[in-house]
């Protein structure tokens, strides 16, 4: 791994990220809610720096023909070069993390269904513009442990999401690991780690709140509030 930038990352240097790179099914509950099967290895895709909604941007917005869920994640914002990290290298791993940010993966569970079925890509259900919000920039130092951390996302004031990340299946270095070893990892680069259970649909009018606790505190830098509208473009997705 080789330092190529210090200090911490800016609002505006998130949309320049390089690719932002999720790890799906990292959390055994959510495997069972969505039926999947439990990956044997870190299992992972992308979705498009366009995607990022960032605080005080505006509402995610729902395409016609979609039906949208949420799920929050810790996302982890890359500060070296990574490429081929040995899988038990911990130190590493923490090292190439500049900062962190909450998000929420926006997902288009129709046709994330429908391409699971006929074998297709999923990159349309991840992908639509303002379908990653993200918080303010963490710092490490706010984040001790990033393995033992609340996650939780309210709709309209009810809780639908609350899990520690100790609950993750592959932890950060594992992560980073079976990554590197595919794509080299740069700094500015965005890693979602999984979302726990009880993700479900918004429709507009919601409004989403989610944020970080860690020992019963809220972490205010994770702070979030989004609401959701529909679109006033004339798209709407059709049965690929």
């Amino acid at each position: 791994m080789v330092l190529l930038r210090r200090g911490l990352a800016t609002m505006a240097s998130l949309k320049r990220a390089g690719k932002i790179v999720c790890i799906g099914r990292n959390y055994a509950d959510h495997i069972t809610e969505l039926n999947s099967a439990r990956p044997k290895q870190p299992f992972f895709f992308q979705k498009p720096t366009s995607s990022i909604l960032l605080p005080g941007e505006g509402p995610v917005i729902r395409p016609r023909g979609v039906d949208l869920h949420y799920e929050v994640e810790l996302a982890l914002i890359l500060g070296k070069q990574v490429r081929d990290l040995n899988l038990q290298d911990e130190q590493g791993a923490m090292d190439a993390i500049e900062s962190y940010a909450l998000s929420i993966d926006m997902t288009a569970r129709n046709i994330q269904n429908e391409a699971k079925k006929k074998g297709l890509p999923w990159d349309i259900s991840k992908g639509f513009d303002t379908f990653l919000p993200l918080s303010n920039v963490i710092s490490k130092a706010a984040i001790p442990d990033p393995h033992n951390i609340e996650l939780y996302l309210t709709v309209n004031g009810k809780v639908h999401q609350s899990d520690s990340t100790e609950l993750m299946l592959f932890r950060i270095p594992r992560i980073l690991g079976d990554i590197s070893k595919v794509m080299t990892l740069e700094p500015g680069d965005i890693v979602l780690t999984g979302t726990p259970k009880g993700v479900g649909p918004v429709v507009p009018g919601d409004v989403m709140r989610a944020g970080i606790r860690i020992d019963g505190r809220e972490l205010e830098e994770a702070k979030m509030e989004v609401a959701v509208e529909e679109s006033t473009s004339p798209y709407e997705y059709a049965e690929t």
